[in-house]
């Protein structure tokens, strides 16, 4: 048991790493009573076993105290109403344990029901699949803990398991109904009307020029919605993610019209280096949205829990979902107060978008004119060049391209080949003249090291040990607050060439073979400076002076500097 892995439903790209933060503690499965065997099974909780059967009659599981009340796992599909659902729930009742068998062999029970459950799953029978984990949750609620620690965790652990494959099967079943299952539902309640009011008010002037701007992407991003056959309300989620905006930047570094992390964009296949960062380009950032939103959805099979997860990750909707001991956690609303405070505006904010957009008379908003849809042809640069000089070239305002390339970080191509898009028509011109134009040479990159702060020390005094300033490390750290530092905290320090970056002053001081001199430090002064001036290593430094890799230099303190053989 504790070797098994589940199965990640029809191949879902994300399903290993969703499924490794845990997936959702719900209780499984309550037995039907009996009846034709093809029949979908109700979802809910086996009651507790009286200890003396004949003075203590079973009752509906609902009102068994110390045991899971039933809630359905998921929308029940068309062919089992939910009316049936309940009632069923609500009069079930478990026969009681035998009291011959002890906890071990009824958990090996059912395990083993629980592996036939999975082997039907695989074989394509879902409706037998379903009925077996009923049962195997049947038997896994009548195992007696009597206090033992050991017996309590192997329970708790099928029942997760058990709830893993429910939630797997309910998902999948309602992905294979088709498009009516896809769409967004439209709740207007308290938290979305608060949302509307704030889109009304104070956020007036940032909606409606988000929604001016969605006009230069949505035609292209309701496009890869259709051949994706993903609801064309999701084409509306860069208002609320970014309003539109191709190099919007998170506080928590979050980037471009997505707003993807640099892991999730690598997962989705948006590429990151020096010269291109592919989240903000908006044709592949939308694709690889589009590819996670789907994969969140056949996880969750509802979009409001799709969209949440979207925003504060699946991991932590799964978590929250996992901590519910008792009941199904079924849709977004049952989750809404145990999300993040962002998330629990994220998914309202998005609702009001949609219904303001749909209808904004009903709200007294009348919404700008879209801006018209980016048009472009693209074209191969086999050198670094830079926008600027293309502009130039070809007479365009300034600006142009990088609207068109929001992805190229340095202003400028590669040096590989690179698609640019540039205005239609210009291809071939440029093509022509690109010869004649400047190659484009970077600056030296910027080395860094890393600095552990020490008590006492301030953003001030690091700065200076460096020969750089406060801005640049508050910039480099992405630091809030110059003022706050933590003992230990690590911070990155340029040590190498490049703008903000700790200099070699002065002219190199050579120091004879089997020779020494005697340095003063000088306030600010670093190791790595010193050993410049006079050409040797930061390692024979410390050598010599035997100074450890963490030893603090103090202005005024003296060195000793040996030459080193040519």
């Amino acid at each position: 048991m504790a070797g098994w892995t589940p199965r990640s439903s029809l191949a879902l790209v994300a399903g290993v790493a969703l499924w490794v933060a845990g997936c959702a503690s719900r209780p499984a499965p309550q037995p039907r009573p009996a009846g034709p065997a093809l029949a979908p099974a109700a979802i809910g909780a086996a009651p507790a076993v009286a200890a003396d059967p004949a003075a203590a009659p079973a009752a509906p599981a609902a009102e068994v105290a110390g045991v899971e009340a039933p809630v359905e796992v998921l929308e029940p599909l068309a062919e089992l109403p939910t009316e049936e659902v309940v009632d069923e729930l609500a009069n079930a009742t478990v026969a009681p344990e035998d009291a011959e068998a002890g906890g071990a062999a009824r958990l090996q029970e059912s395990l083993a029901t629980f592996e036939e459950a999975t082997r039907l799953w695989d074989a394509g029978e879902s409706d037998f699949a379903l009925a077996a984990l009923d049962r195997a949750y049947q038997l896994m609620a009548e195992v007696q803990v009597n206090g033992d620690a050991m017996v309590a965790q192997e329970k708790e652990n099928l029942r997760q398991l058990i709830a893993r494959r429910v939630v797997e099967v309910y998902a999948a079943r309602r992905r294979m109904v088709g498009n009516a299952d896809l769409a967004i539902p439209r709740v207007v309640n308290a938290e979305v009307e608060r949302e509307i009011r704030s889109f009304q008010g104070p956020e007036r002037n940032f909606f409606l020029e988000a929604y001016r701007r969605s006009g230069r992407y949505r035609p292209m991003i309701v496009a890869q919605l259709q051949e994706a056959g993903l609801p064309e309300a999701l084409s509306w989620l860069p208002l609320v993610e970014s309003g539109f905006k191709d190099r919007a930047l998170s506080t928590a570094r979050a980037l471009g019209l997505w707003q993807f992390i640099a892991s999730t964009g690598y997962r989705y296949g948006l590429r990151r280096t020096d010269w291109v960062d592919e989240r903000m380009d908006p044709w592949k950032a939308t694709a690889g949205a589009i590819g996670y939103l789907g994969d969140l959805h056949g996880l969750f099979g509802d979009w409001l829990t799709a969209l949440a997860a979207y925003n504060c990750g699946e991991q932590n909707v799964l978590r929250q979902i996992g901590r519910q001991p008792e009941g199904y956690l079924d849709q977004f609303w049952d989750l809404y107060a145990r999300l993040p405070h962002e998330t629990r505006r994220y998914v309202p904010r998005f609702l009001a978008t949609l219904a303001i957009v749909e209808d904004p008379a009903q709200f007294g908003l009348t919404l700008p004119e879209p801006a018209p849809p980016l048009a472009f042809e693209t074209v191969e640069i086999a050198r670094a060049t830079r926008l600027d000089a293309i502009e130039r070239q070809l007479q365009l305002p300034g600006g142009t391209l990088q609207e068109l390339n929001p992805e190229l970080r340095r202003g400028a191509t590669p040096r590989a080949p690179y698609p640019l898009r540039v205005p239609p028509g210009l291809g071939v011109p440029l093509l022509a003249s690109l010869e004649s134009l400047p190659l484009y040479t970077p600056p030296p990159q910027v080395e860094h090291g890393t600095h552990r702060v020490r008590a006492g020390e301030t953003l001030s005094t690091i700065a200076a040990r460096y020969g750089t300033s406060v801005d640049a490390l508050v910039r480099l750290n992405h630091l809030r607050s110059a003022n706050r530092l933590a003992v230990g905290q690590r911070l990155q320090v340029p040590v190498r060439g490049g703008a903000g970056a700790a200099t070699r002053p002065g002219a190199v001081v050579k120091v004879a073979p089997g020779e020494s001199v005697e340095h003063v430090v000088a306030p600010g002064e670093s190791l790595w400076q010193i050993a410049g001036r006079y050409g040797t290593t930061v390692e024979r430094l410390r050598s010599d002076n035997r100074l450890g890799r963490e030893a603090v230099l103090q202005p005024g303190q003296k060195l000793v500097v040996r030459g080193s053989a040519p």
